[in-house]
């Protein structure tokens, strides 16, 4: 007689691996951190091909903050040690740049004068680029009577000429490193503001901003994580390229006796040294205001690049 009883039942195997996200075990796929490492890789030599002259002198530049950095390792001699038996010594295998009046090595001299230099260039530009891109969100973000009274004052800065208020400020604070950053940094303010303003000002009006208003999102909020995040962009632009304006401005302020106080060596401070002789020796000259030249340079051409790079409109450009 057939067995009518009901028969037991067996699990179904489907073959197929559980699902990690199920069983609390996440699986992280083979060689990711290699693809990323990769994907890195990839975009470099991109950008070596397609922007050659700007790959260039972007390795030219950070060739010159390893250096600078590196002072106190590859200097020959001891930048503030006078010799005199070498006044004024023309270049030899002994010393490649020459000596200065007081018999200084001026090789030495220009590898501790970039350290300073470069230092004051990088910190001046970050300061004063992150003040006026912080008052540019709010200003544009917020709009109204903040962004009218913010733009006035803004023209009542930019009416004075930048290396003016540099040497002014750079007069009343005193010569010393920070001093020189803060009158630098003052000066780049006006220009961070407009640039992150104009961003600011056509992001606040996007559909996600506006989705993030309408579910009670605070101003800060918007601010800091949904238009801030769009100026990035922009301000790496406007950070490489003024680290060269704020070497010429730096350069200015030493050659005129404002910038950092001697006997600490700065590139522009050197070629105010050697500007007191009314005829001064070519070497004292040359080698500071080349290596001025060369730094403005890599860091002007290193910035368009990277302008290239991050605007969508240029993408695909080959220079």
């Amino acid at each position: 007689m057939a067995n009518l009883s009901q028969p037991t039942s067996k699990p179904i195997e489907s073959g197929r691996p559980a699902d990690p996200d199920l069983t609390g075990t996440r699986v992280q796929p083979p060689g990711r951190g290699r693809g990323r490492a990769l994907g890195y890789a990839q975009g470099i030599g991109r950008f070596v091909r397609q922007r050659t002259v700007a790959a260039f002198w972007t390795f030219v530049g950070v060739a010159l903050v390893i250096v600078s950095v590196a002072a106190p390792l590859i200097s020959p001699y001891d930048p503030l040690e006078p010799d005199f038996k070498k006044v004024a010594a023309q270049p030899t295998g002994e010393n490649w740049f020459g000596t200065d009046f007081l018999g200084r090595d001026q090789l030495s001299r220009v590898i501790w004068g970039g350290r300073v230099s470069l230092f004051v260039a990088v910190t001046s530009t970050l300061l004063g680029v992150g003040a006026g891109a912080l008052w540019g969100l709010a200003s544009g973000y917020l709009g109204g009577r903040v962004d009218l009274l913010s733009q006035r004052l803004l023209e009542v800065i930019a009416s004075v000429p930048a290396l003016i208020l540099a040497m002014l400020l750079a007069f009343v604070l005193g010569a010393s490193v920070w001093t020189v950053i803060v009158a630098i940094a003052f000066t780049k303010i006006v220009a961070g503001t407009r640039v992150i303003r104009s961003v600011a000002l056509s992001v606040r009006e996007t559909p996600y901003v506006d989705a993030a208003r309408s579910v009670g999102a605070s101003h800060w909020r918007i601010m800091f994580l949904h238009v801030a995040p769009q100026t990035f962009a922009p301000f790496l632009v406007l950070f490489s390229a003024g680290i060269g304006i704020a070497i010429l401005t730096e350069a200015s302020l030493g050659f005129v006796g404002l910038g950092v106080a001697p006997p600490t060596p700065t590139w522009g401070g050197m070629l105010g040294q050697a500007a007191i002789n009314l005829q001064p020796d070519w070497w004292m000259v040359v080698f500071p205001g080349l290596i001025i030249t060369i730094a403005v340079l890599a860091f002007n051409l290193a910035a368009d690049g990277l302008r290239d790079v991050l605007d969508p409109r240029m993408r695909g450009a080959i220079t």
